[in-house]
């Protein structure tokens, strides 16, 4: 029987007091009752507009239907047809502008929870013992794939379906990109992340770590000397901006990538780290995304007493409705309409406070948003230990200064046709190296565009 409760089924999530005291999943998952009963809200609609706001093209009323009778296997399988991470897309993606923001639901009520069963459909299947997996027939192809974060994983995953033989290289210690460097653990946990990376290996896929595209080998001579005819850059852009005040230099300021990365792959929220990171009693965060988000959680976590300084209202804020609700119910304390000027430095030159400067909104700027506009005079300062800026990242440009022929923005991110194709024969790219600091699941689906495209391109060379 059909559930027609204009209202989704709401999300189990770990108490808001406990939870900011620690790092396991805030969101603690359906049970298989929650999950049934939210899949028989879906209508089923021949035209399938949910699938149409799917960057990989999941065909969702299919899994759906296979939830609502409880076959979940089947619904896996739907899902993985289109989808190599969806335990990870299940928990990271923004449903809410992308398949739940087409969703007939969502007219008169809340859209039905797709993200919410994509999940719980992959962590069943990966919480049971799972049988070997068969590897494709080798065609006898290779393929080199640069960086393992999702579009990086997308691709390689999709083409070793296909038979080829694929390396990806790596350039931390450990794979999955900005999903083990960049995503908190209470977001998104890393065995969840290795799960779906063991299950690209059992597909025959290689993984290079340590290995700094550029600097340990070029792509020049992956193609001429070892022997790979297609290469898939996915490297991502990990390249941190800032803003270019007084006192970014002083101990206590970080970056939002370099304090994620010792966060998530370094451990150092841990009393007994080896690699420390310090945010003392009180912490700035400057930014309003979901890198901000994250950022800010994480020093919650950490003891501090965490404000989020952003130069535009809360409606302008970019970063997701969950996480903001989340980082809210944290205690995490905002200011709108503040911008920072300046650092100041203690006697021992660490951080003492933040100067901001009160802003009022103007017309529109080029992103479509209104325009931060100093107020004259309007000045004020926060006390701080630790300022952490998350205004966005850019491409490395290492890739670029060691490739031959190969052409970039004036920002830095590779110029690629719609199948992923560069200036360079034979040479792919897609996600963040591309289009800039985006989503999870629109890098994926770039790495899935350019497998079919690489496919192509060796198949009729």
């Amino acid at each position: 029987m059909a559930n027609m409760s204009l209202k989704k089924n709401e999300m189990p999530v770990q108490n808001s007091e406990i939870r900011s005291k620690n790092f396991g999943e805030v969101a603690l998952g359906y049970t298989e009752e929650q999950a049934i009963d939210e899949a028989k809200r879906c209508l089923q609609c021949k035209n399938k507009p949910c699938t149409k706001g799917c960057p990989v093209q999941i065909d969702i009323p299919a899994f759906i239907a296979e939830v609502a009778e409880g076959n979940f296997e089947e619904a896996y399988k739907i899902i993985t047809k289109s989808s190599s991470l969806p335990a990870v897309c299940g928990r990271v993606c923004p449903q809410e502008t992308q398949c739940e923001a087409k969703c007939v639901r969502g007219i008169k009520g809340e859209p039905v929870a797709i993200g919410r069963l994509e999940r719980y459909v992959a962590d069943r299947h990966n919480a049971k013992e799972q049988a070997e997996v068969e590897k494709p027939v080798a065609n006898g192809h290779k393929v080199a794939v640069i960086g393992s974060g999702p579009s990086g994983l997308a691709c390689a995953g999709d083409l070793a379906k296909k038979g080829y033989d694929v390396t990806i290289f790596e350039a931390l210690h450990i794979a999955g990109g900005v999903l083990s460097y960049g995503i908190p653990e209470f977001r998104l946990p890393k065995s969840i992340v290795q799960k779906e990376i063991d299950g690209l290996k059992e597909l025959g896929v290689k993984i290079e770590t340590n290995t700094v595209v550029g600097k340990t080998v070029s792509v020049d001579e992956l193609m001429d000397e070892y022997g790979f005819e297609s290469v898939f850059i996915g490297s991502g852009a990990g390249l941190p901006r800032f803003m270019n005040i007084k006192g970014e230099n002083l101990n206590g300021v970080y970056s939002a990538n370099e304090f994620l990365t010792r966060i998530n792959l370094m451990k150092a929220y841990k009393s007994d780290s080896s690699t420390p990171v310090q945010t003392g009693k009180r912490a700035v965060i400057v930014g309003g995304g979901n890198v901000a988000m994250d950022a800010a959680r994480c020093a919650r976590r950490m003891g501090a007493e965490v404000y989020i300084v952003y130069r535009r209202t809360e409606n302008e804020l970019p970063a997701r409705a969950e996480e903001i609700e989340h980082a809210k119910e944290e205690g995490i304390i905002f200011k709108f309409l503040t911008n920072p000027v300046e650092i100041k430095a203690d006697e021992k030159g660490w951080v003492k406070s933040i100067v901001c400067q009160e802003q009022r909104l103007s017309e529109p700027d080029a992103s479509g948003r209104a325009r931060p506009v100093p107020v004259p005079d309007a000045f004020f300062e926060i006390e701080a230990d630790s300022v952490i800026m998350s205004i966005g990242t850019s491409p490395n440009p290492l890739i670029k200064s060691t490739t031959e022929g190969l052409e970039t923005q004036k920002w830095g991110g590779i110029i690629a046709d719609e199948k992923g194709l560069t200036s360079k024969d034979g040479v792919y790219a897609g996600g963040d190296a591309v289009t800039g600091a985006a989503t999870v699941i629109l890098a994926m689906g770039a790495g899935k565009t350019s497998a079919q495209a690489i496919d192509e391109y060796i198949q009729n060379k």
